[in-house]
């Protein structure tokens, strides 16, 4: 049987990542005061699904959508039994000082603030990907958690599956000789249907809230919830929603969970009707100092391939191939590089909540894989190459470029800083 003593005793020699799940954590507990009380702000979608792996540690929820907030209650109850609080404004939710720990799923506009003011709160952040809407957030979010000692997880769950691990090791390791390039593919954008005029939000829905910090805009259903991914206001399109993955896997192999590239490159088709505003089609190529070249390319072969000198690796959901095809067989000497072992996201989070270690994709990993999406679209948006200074984490010598490393926020919402 685990006791909470060889849990923490094992999280302590680093076996981050075992595989039981949250629930099964909270199942061992032998206190309520042990337990971490989660509070998850966003419930729709993705919502949903953070929810249900937190559902036993869950004591409040948020949206700001009446019909997602009263479906979540409900879910708790139907699960667990127990009724729980519900808030429209997360800002209430953050001052319960019942809740220990925040899930945020909501639009990527409104990432920053709120896991800046839940590490002000005290509280541990688990943050769905993308990180950002900015590059400038990121940097702003990493400071917030350092200054207040918070646990940080990006939600870029494929560093906690073991195909993508073992990918990034043969990389590191050298099994496919020198990388010269790695190729990732994105998918097509999944807008649904034609656009609708613009209309009074539903009632169920506080849309100014739901703004927040965007700017302000006559609402439309066509750009809120699921769809939001496909405007600039909110988000990045696929290069930022599954490019978060990918590319972050990407970083992940080729060392540069503390660096990035030093330029990038794009081009982009629109859709001719203009439904949405992000590309229909993009590929972008970044450069790195060490002469590697990451090309990303809309509806090419999805997931990640390392290709060097002496072999390939590809790796996506659920496959992993290599040429030669024996070093997916091959065992590793006691010498090789061994990455971070997570299996499972969620629950590496909160093992790290308890031992206070930096988690699987802690908030600087994630700040800078979700640089290489931005970089990506500023330059596909300029239609130019662009140059980066990965240290400084400045634009060199292009003033548009630098003016889109930030966004000015609605009155009165503002970034700290």
């Amino acid at each position: 049987m685990v006791t909470r003593r060889s849990f923490l005793r094992s999280a302590s020699l680093g076996t981050a990542g075992l595989a039981w799940l949250p629930d099964l954590i909270l199942a061992q507990e032998r206190s309520p005061l042990e337990r971490i009380r989660i509070g998850c702000i966003g419930v729709g979608n993705q919502g949903k699904n953070n929810l249900n792996s937190h559902i036993h540690n869950t004591v409040a929820v948020c949206d700001v959508d009446a019909h997602h907030l009263g479906k979540a209650i409900d879910q708790v109850k139907q699960k667990t039994g127990r009724s729980i609080v519900g808030y429209r404004d997360y800002r209430k939710l953050l001052e319960d000082k019942n809740v220990d720990a925040v899930v945020i799923t909501v639009p990527d506009h409104w990432h920053a603030l709120m896991t800046i003011d839940a590490c002000a709160a005290g509280k541990d952040v688990y943050i769905e990907k993308p990180l950002t809407l900015t590059i400038a957030e990121g940097r702003a979010m990493v400071k917030a958690a350092r200054k207040y000692k918070r646990i940080v997880q990006t939600g870029s769950q494929q560093r906690s599956d073991d195909r993508f691990r073992q990918a990034c090791e043969l990389v590191r390791n050298g099994k496919i000789g020198k990388v010269h390039t790695v190729r990732v593919g994105i998918p097509k954008v999944n807008f649904r249907g034609e656009p609708v005029p613009d209309s009074p939000p539903p009632k169920e829905l506080d849309y100014d809230l739901w703004l927040g910090p965007a700017p302000q805009r006559p609402y439309n259903e066509k750009r809120v919830h699921y769809l939001f991914r496909f405007f600039w206001d909110y988000s990045g399109g696929q290069m930022t929603n599954f490019g978060a993955h990918h590319l972050d896997i990407a970083q992940w192999g080729l060392g540069m969970d503390e660096s990035g590239p030093i330029s990038c490159e794009g081009q982009a088709r629109y859709h001719p009707k203009g439904w949405y505003e992000v590309p229909e089609w993009c590929e972008a190529i970044w450069h790195y100092a060490n002469g590697v070249k990451l090309i990303c390319t809309q509806g090419g072969k999805g997931g990640t391939e390392f290709l060097g000198d002496k072999g390939r690796v590809h790796v996506t959901r659920g496959k992993i191939e290599a040429d030669p095809k024996e070093l997916l067989t091959e065992k590793l000497d006691e010498a090789a590089v061994r990455l971070y072992v997570s299996k499972n996201h969620h629950a590496n989070w909160l093992e790290c909540i308890k031992s206070r270690q930096l988690p699987i994709c802690d908030v600087e990993i994630g700040h800078r894989s979700a640089t290489v999406c931005h970089l990506g679209n500023i330059a596909i948006r300029l239609g130019r190459k662009i140059r980066w200074d990965p240290a400084k984490e400045v634009m060199i010598g292009d003033a548009d470029a630098a003016a889109m490393v930030s966004k000015p926020y609605r009155s009165p919402w503002r970034l700290p800083t």
